[in-house]
């Protein structure tokens, strides 16, 4: 029993190293089996965040295509209402300035027929008024006939007769009133200056019929036809408003944005922008205006001081008479 209990001991302590050689073999192939393992969950985990990270830069790159195409969209939204609201000021802006128009013709409508009567009657007052036997008309027929008016002359009391009419109360000043019907009259066109013009031509024919039959009385002067005073070429280039030192600027500009227009829809166009400018623009034009003004003024003193050195210098008037700027704007339309 002693000696097979030994030999067993002796067995065991022979297969002791195989065992422990078995057993640190199974250790390192499990070592082996979860590093690589480990080595595949990290490759895939890798893998993974790589998907992740493409798919979410896919859904940046298609987020960003799509803020694009929403901001295009809505830039051609702006772009067309824009359009339709310039479209709408546009046919807004024809109407206002065709309003007035209308309301002209219907009043230059009456005043012609009001005029045609008064040719009528006057001409045959003058001829039942036709003195005999170098007798001397009296009363009324002695008074000398009235003077003929030019187109811009009834132009500024059509003007006068409705703004009467809309504002009964108000006080006009004449020189701002007059300053904006001369600026009025420079932007219509010229199939609306006919009427006015047909008028004047019908109070020309009034104003010769009237002076053919006309006897003036004893001592009453000769007062021939008055002729256009010609300008001495020498004389100081007349001072320049601010409406006229902005239309400067502006011109160009407009013919280069709108190649398709006219004299007369150019004209249209700088009033339009004159009215809608705001009061900074136009104070610097004004001022523009101002020294424009004491030039003329000064080179204007100095040309009547070297024409007439025994005239003491007089200080140039704001404004000339009506029939100076008559044909100060029958001469700007000419040009």
């Amino acid at each position: 029993e002693l000696r097979s209990r030994s030999s067993v001991v002796s067995r065991l302590h022979q297969t002791q190293p195989q065992v422990q050689s078995a057993v640190q073999q199974h250790q390192a192939e499990a070592q082996v089996r979860q590093q690589q393992q480990q080595q595949a969950a990290e490759v895939h985990r890798q893998q993974e965040v790589q998907r992740h990270q493409a798919e979410a830069q896919a859904a940046r790159h298609q987020a960003v295509a799509e803020a694009q195409a929403r901001h295009q969209s809505q830039q051609q939204q702006n772009h067309l209402q824009q359009q339709n609201h310039q479209s709408q000021q546009n046919h807004q802006h024809t109407q206002t300035l065709h309003q007035p128009l209308q309301q002209n013709h219907q009043s230059l409508h009456l005043q012609s027929a009001n005029h045609q009567i008064a040719d009528q009657k006057s001409i045959h007052q003058t001829h039942i008024q036709v003195p005999t036997r170098g007798r001397m008309p009296r009363g009324k027929a002695d008074s000398r006939p009235r003077g003929r008016m030019t187109a811009y002359a009834f132009f500024v009391q059509t003007c006068r007769e409705e703004h009467k009419k809309k504002h009964p109360e108000e006080n006009v000043v004449f020189a701002e009133f007059s300053k904006k019907c001369a600026e009025r009259w420079k932007t219509m066109l010229d199939k609306e200056k006919k009427r006015f013009h047909e008028m004047a031509e019908k109070d020309k024919k009034r104003y010769d019929a009237e002076m053919q039959n006309y006897t003036p009385p004893k001592g009453e002067k000769q007062r021939g036809k008055k002729r256009k005073q010609i300008k001495d070429p020498n004389a100081p280039k007349r001072s320049l408003s601010a409406f006229f030192w902005f239309c400067n600027d502006e011109r160009s500009k407009v013919k280069s944005q709108n190649p398709e227009y006219g004299v007369g829809d150019i004209a249209k166009e700088l009033g339009r922008r004159w009215a809608e400018a705001d009061s900074e623009v136009k104070s610097k034009y004004e001022a523009m205006a101002e020294k424009d003004k004491a030039r003329y003024e000064k080179e204007m003193t100095a040309y009547k001081k070297k024409n007439n050195p025994a005239m003491p210098a007089v200080p140039v008037p704001d404004q000339d008479d009506e029939d100076d700027e008559e044909e100060e704007l029958e001469d700007d339309e000419d040009e």
